[in-house]
């Protein structure tokens, strides 16, 4: 008989739990408190500009196997596009300077001693920089490990790292960004292309995994609201207390992924430790075609708008660790944003074209030190419950691959314990 799991939670990690369950013969029922799955990585169709946006613009770079693993599961690998070689331009609004940083085809770092590929006005021996990075201490900042300072930070290093931490790099953990750095820009150009869902993250990350599950018997319960996890004094979860329903016993072989975030999985475990400190992005939508050659992905430095993404009929600006702007009024935001798109991509001011910004003021934990030692492991107190999530100990920052990963080990981990009988 197969093992039935319930999976508490449909955004990322709750999928690629359910995913992997199923993929290994368990009979799964997802729950999900919202009427929509997706989480915090989904699209939903935007009346004011005609057109579907996304909850951010997520960036997954070409060296992130388990995000790529999933989506060939669920049939969704041709989702994400990008550039054919890992490529990076940037635009300096203060100085109108634009420049691309083009790393090399193979393994080995070639593209630091050619001075029409690395940032300009630098030189080889400034990447060195990097180095201590890869031999970060728990506990430690990126400012207490490595120099962030001088023309290669301010141009390449700080705005990578800002977007992969949601946070201000020089504050943040040196383990993270040494994770990001070992699995990326470490492993050469191969692993650092930068991917988007072309149309959209709930076309290439949700949608299709729920039809893989319903095709494969999982049932899946949206609007389910878990309002109490039941713990048995055998030391494994009994029950499954759900809003308006009656409760639901489990029997001796089943198994639970709390997938949810950490301020409702803190609510519902006894004694959980998990991240108190947040960070918020800003994301402000314009619905105006973006001109012929405006790359998918853009740097810009000296403003208010970090990276700029060229969709079919939109341009977007995502900006990481925006706690500073939750109060600005929305339309005082976007035309600060639109004066900074426009020249980046060459178009005229006016008209301003119709807009939309998106907050998110607890999009990922807080990426410091102090947060990183509170991410709970996959396993609990409780051997029938395991945690998923990218707030977990994923040894990543909160990002698509961590959310992935943290599913994914979730389902093996919980498969790999003996059933009861």
């Amino acid at each position: 008989m197969s093992k039935l799991v319930h999976v508490i939670g449909a955004g990322l990690a709750g999928l690629a739990a359910a995913v992997q369950l199923q993929r290994r013969g368990a009979q799964v029922v997802l729950h999900e408190a919202a009427e929509q799955a997706g989480g915090r990585c989904r699209s939903w169709y935007d009346r004011a500009l005609g057109a579907t946006l996304d909850s951010g613009n997520h960036v997954v770079l070409s060296g992130h196997a388990a995000t790529l693993n999933y989506l060939r599961a669920i049939g969704a690998a041709d989702e994400l596009t990008g550039p054919a070689q890992p490529e990076y331009p940037f635009v300096d609004l203060a100085t109108r300077a634009r420049w691309s940083v083009r790393l090399s085809a193979g393994r080995l770092p070639w593209w630091i001693f050619d001075q029409t590929a690395r940032v300009p006005n630098t030189h080889p021996s400034d990447y060195l920089t990097l180095a201590p990075l890869l031999f970060a201490k728990p506990g430690r900042t990126m400012a207490q490990t490595m120099r962030c300072d001088g023309v290669l930070w301010d141009r390449l290093l700080r705005p990578l790292f800002r977007m992969v931490l949601n946070h201000e790099p020089r504050e943040a953990s040196a383990e993270l960004a040494a994770a990001v750095v070992r699995e990326t820009l470490a492993a050469g150009g191969p692993a650092s292309r930068p991917l988007l869902a072309r149309n959209g993250l709930s076309s290439a990350f949700v949608d299709p995994a729920l039809r893989l599950l319903q095709h494969g018997g999982a049932a899946i319960r949206l609007g389910a609201q878990l309002n109490q996890i039941v713990f048995a004094d055998t030391g494994r979860v009994s029950a499954l207390d759900f809003a308006g329903e009656a409760r639901l016993e489990l029997a001796a072989g089943a198994g639970v992924v709390l997938a949810v975030p950490p301020d409702v999985a803190r609510a519902l475990v006894p004694g959980l430790q998990a991240p108190r400190r947040f960070s918020a992005t800003v994301n402000v939508h314009f619905a105006v075609e973006p001109p012929f050659g405006v790359p998918p992905l853009t740097g810009l430095l000296n403003g208010t708008a970090e990276w700029m993404f060229a969709f079919d009929g939109r341009l977007s600006v995502t900006i990481s660790g925006a706690e500073r702007l939750l109060d600005t009024p929305h339309d005082v935001l976007a035309k600060t944003i639109w004066a900074e798109v426009a020249q980046a991509a060459s178009l005229p001011l006016e008209p301003m074209p119709a807009w939309q910004v998106v907050m998110e003021p607890h999009a990922t934990f807080a990426a410091v030190p102090g947060e990183e030692m509170h991410r709970p492991g996959t396993r609990t107190r409780w051997k029938n419950l395991m945690l998923a999530g990218d707030w977990t100990a994923t040894g990543l920052p909160a990002t698509i691959e961590g959310a992935i990963r943290s599913g994914q080990k979730a389902a093996d981990t919980l498969l790999n314990e003996p059933m009861e009988r």
